[in-house]
């Protein structure tokens, strides 16, 4: 498996999730233990790429078009060719070239999700409206954000024994000693029992809260209107409103 996360960048994204919070009174799941849209989708999320290829940022970003577009009642799939044709946009990957196979930066794959949008399997390109960047110790600020908006982006420093947990179906957990094997990103989807759930290599992928505080080093929750039923989440979140919001707090910034 591949990952294909480059670096953490602290403050390459402006817009904060907790200056919206501060000037939001925002609600908190009933049960912050078990929530999440996961389920809805039932077609296999696919590898896209990522079992080949660094594309884990683009691969992710499918995923997470895929879970808005089911929460707004709509089917939408992607393939292999069309995630890497994104990946090749933006970073010049091409297959044939494995030296071009280099990652990509989250922040400049968010502002191309904002400003052209990801392509689908038909052709068709999913813009977000915003994203916000979350604090990637502050697991509080991460389950809210995952309840309002019903993913979020998450980033991790990957470590060597969580592909071992993977391969033998357990949830990701801390390891002592192992050695970080590169940056890959995962789309959260859910918590279950306590554990956040992420969609990585084609699967739901379970991580204990402990290895969410210990490798997440960059988070991002995006705005998208495709998740939303007459102007509104499956949790009554407002769309107008919260767009209103957010002019606000970027005059105030």
């Amino acid at each position: 498996m591949k990952l294909g996360k480059k670096p953490a960048r602290p403050g390459a994204i402006q817009l904060a999730f907790a200056k919206y919070a501060k000037a939001k009174k925002l609600p908190m799941p009933a049960d912050p233990d078990n929530f999440g849209h996961e389920a809805l989708e039932t077609a296999p999320w696919g590898m896209l790429g990522n079992a080949d290829y660094g594309d884990c940022v683009w691969a992710g970003a499918a995923h997470e078009t895929m879970l808005a577009n089911v929460m707004g009642g709509r089917v939408v799939s992607f393939t292999d060719q069309c995630v890497l044709s994104d990946y090749s946009a933006v970073t010049g990957f091409d297959p044939s070239r494995p030296d071009a196979d280099q990652g990509t930066d989250m922040q400049v794959a968010a502002s191309y999700r904002r400003k052209t949008g990801v392509v689908d399997a038909n052709g068709v390109r999913h813009q977000v409206i915003a994203y916000l960047a979350l604090d990637p110790k502050k697991p509080q600020q991460i389950v809210q954000a995952l309840y309002l908006f019903g993913f979020v982006g998450l980033g991790l420093r990957f470590p060597t024994s969580a592909m071992r947990q993977f391969d033998e179906g357990k949830a990701w957990d801390v390891v002592r000693g192992a050695r970080i094997y590169g940056g890959h990103y995962v789309p959260l989807m859910a918590v279950r029992e306590g554990n956040p759930v992420c969609v990585t290599w084609g699967k739901l992928q379970a991580m204990t809260p402990a290895f969410l505080r210990k490798y997440a080093d960059e988070a991002v929750a995006y705005v998208t209107a495709e998740s939303l039923t007459n102007g509104r989440s499956l949790e009554g979140f407002d769309l107008n409103t919260l767009v209103s919001d957010l002019k606000q707090v970027t005059k105030a910034a």
